[in-house]
């Protein structure tokens, strides 16, 4: 259950969505490394976080404006908007 207190965008999730194949997607593409993933709400595109060389995640919401990204990262359960830098778990 989403907390009532969430931001518009993340209030807007009807389903959380997280990648099931655990790589990013962009890293693989030019053979990087990454540290935690990260599942997009809007399109479903599973990336690397910041903590990781290339931080693909946040380049994909600066070119995308998909505001709301899910842990891909097994037994984390939070969602974080960017655009709000809010952080709920569910």
């Amino acid at each position: 259950m989403i907390d009532q207190n969430a931001c518009s965008h993340i209030k807007a999730i009807k389903k959380v969505v997280v990648g099931k194949n655990r790589i990013c997607e962009e890293c693989i593409k030019i053979q990087g490394s990454w540290m935690h993933l990260r599942t997009c709400q809007t399109c479903g595109h599973t990336l690397c976080c910041d903590a990781s060389p290339h931080k693909h995640m946040t380049k994909h919401y600066h070119e995308t404006q998909h505001p709301v990204i899910a842990s891909a990262e097994k037994g984390e359960r939070w969602l974080w908007c960017y655009p709000d830098e809010q952080f709920v778990d569910y």
